[in-house]
């Protein structure tokens, strides 16, 4: 029997998917299992990590069952998840607590004071940020933590044995893959000098590398022979762009979810607001990634179908409310929606802002505000276009996966508000196709990512922008750049009233 099933895995916000590829690309299935996010305080956010082994466990077993898929057949796998899901735990992988997820914000005003202190602008979510917070807020847990790791790292000790940086993923710690270490200088200036020793440096791995085999545990666990192969995996976003066809200069990639991820490969430096993570070959070598992100995208849908229009199930309110949208003209009948649910990432680093829906009236309807979301979303994403445009770069084309592909509507009111074509994968599980690009590399099938690339990505349709369209969206645009201006004063005045009840 052939070995030459590759197992992609995404590891994302609420579910955990598995993809089997052969090394053309072609997708035997998928699948799912969901877990839950759990919510200690307002703004955070936590995971339990045996959810993630438990989903892989039922997920692997339920798609091999399936799709008649043994375990002989298997030859690799490999992991996309999130970013900046910090983990604290022993030497022997036990977690000390929950994961803080990457969309906690706990640590915002850490963040500002890491701007002041050493003139690094970094996201609330990034792992110095909630290293921070812990060494002040659980000096306890802090302390008696043997490894500092995100999702990823924990699970390839979970799968291999092997504690070991990602350079995809510890980018976001300020570790540069071409000088192959950490800013020293950064970590002393904020008093956490000893957060490198316990970064779990015994090895360090890019993207497609071989990294070993299963553990004689985890096979038993996984259902899968003791020597099928690891590889490295990465920040879901960057593995995405991957599985999207993005391997060289041109293409933006659009990865939709819970959060939006515009990504762009570069020959130099697009932005220059932190330089501790800006180093090349981060992903591809002598690459830089630059990237601008949305907090909130379709996590924003989720609330409003569970706790706006919680008599639908999924299953019945989504093929409703994508019929529904399109009776609703261009603007959503007076309606805007400012998407910073989580506050704002980009272009702003504003953790103290929050979402808001202008124009309300008596007359409005739930698909008035339905569309008012999709808009505001899409606003919200093509200001992270603007940026790359005031960077130089003329964006005309975006590949797009994720979530928002489910919706034709959707992704008709992006192409309009950005007056973009969209390309459409035919696998638009990116995250997974790309953690089996990664697979097949490290297998040796192909000489490079790009190669691997350019042989398992395929595309099944483009969406045209509507020129009328966009001049009305043109005008709302403007509108919605105008919120944040006049808002932000009065928002974190608010916040701080807020944050003065809790104390």
């Amino acid at each position: 029997m052939e070995r030459n099933i590759l197992v992609g895995i995404d590891v994302g916000t609420t579910s955990l998917r598995v993809g089997f590829y052969d090394k053309e690309g072609r997708n035997y299935g998928f699948s799912v299992e969901s877990f839950h996010l759990l919510h200690p305080q307002k703004s955070w956010v936590e995971q339990r990590t045996e959810d993630w082994t438990e989903a892989l466990k039922k997920a692997l077993h339920k798609g091999m069952e399936e799709f008649h898929i043994t375990k002989e057949q298997v030859l690799g796998l490999s992991t996309g998840s999130t970013c900046c899901s910090v983990v604290l735990c022993k030497r022997d992988g036990t977690p000390l607590g929950n994961c803080i997820m990457w969309m906690d914000i706990r640590a915002a005003k850490e963040a500002e004071e890491i701007a002041d202190i050493t003139g690094e602008h970094l996201s609330a979510e990034w792992m110095p940020c909630k290293l921070l917070w812990l060494k002040r807020n659980e000096p306890e847990r802090y302390r008696e933590a043997q490894v500092f790791c995100e999702c990823q790292d924990y699970l390839t000790h979970y799968l291999t044995g092997i504690w070991s940086v990602n350079s995809n993923t510890a980018c976001n710690w300020g570790y540069n893959a071409d000088e192959k270490g950490f800013p020293h200088w950064f970590y002393k200036k904020l008093g956490m000098e000893e957060a490198i020793r316990k970064f779990p440096d015994d090895h360090c791995y890019a993207v497609g590398d071989y990294i070993g085999t299963l553990t004689n545990a985890c096979a038993e666990e996984l259902g899968l022979l003791s020597d099928t192969i690891v590889a490295q995996g990465g920040i879901d976003s960057s593995i995405g762009i991957l599985g999207m066809g993005v391997y060289e200069e041109g293409r933006v990639a659009l990865m939709t979810g819970s959060s939006n991820l515009t990504m762009l490969l570069t020959k130099k430096m697009m932005f220059g607001e932190s330089t501790i993570n800006a180093g090349p070959s981060h992903l591809i070598p002598g690459y830089y990634t630059s990237f601008r992100g949305q907090l909130c995208s379709n996590s924003i849908i989720e609330w409003f179908r569970k706790e706006i229009a919680e008599d639908h199930t999924p299953e019945e309110f989504f093929p409703v409310m994508e019929e529904k949208v399109r009776e609703v003209p261009v603007g959503s009948n007076g309606l805007i929606l400012l998407d910073y649910f989580q506050g704002n990432r980009h272009p702003h680093y504003d953790s103290r802002v929050r979402g808001m829906l202008y124009g309300l009236s008596l007359t409005h309807t739930k698909a008035d505000i339905y569309r008012a979301i999709l808009e505001g979303i899409s606003y919200g994403t093509e200001n992270l276009l603007q940026q790359y445009r005031l960077a130089g770069f003329e964006v005309k084309e975006i590949n797009i996966s994720g979530g928002t592909t489910n919706s034709e509507a959707f992704m008709q009111i992006q192409a309009d508000v950005s007056n973009i074509k969209i390309n459409v994968p035919e696998d638009c599980r990116s995250v997974c196709m790309g953690a089996a690009i990664c697979v097949a590399r490290a297998a040796d099938m192909y000489e490079s990512l790009q190669e691997a690339v350019k042989h398992m990505v395929r595309y099944k349709k483009v969406i045209e922008p509507n020129p009328f369209n966009h001049k009305i969206y043109h005008e709302l645009f403007n509108q919605y750049g105008e919120i944040y201006p006049m808002m932000k004063s009065w928002m974190h005045r608010n916040a701080k009233i807020w944050e003065a009840k809790k104390q």
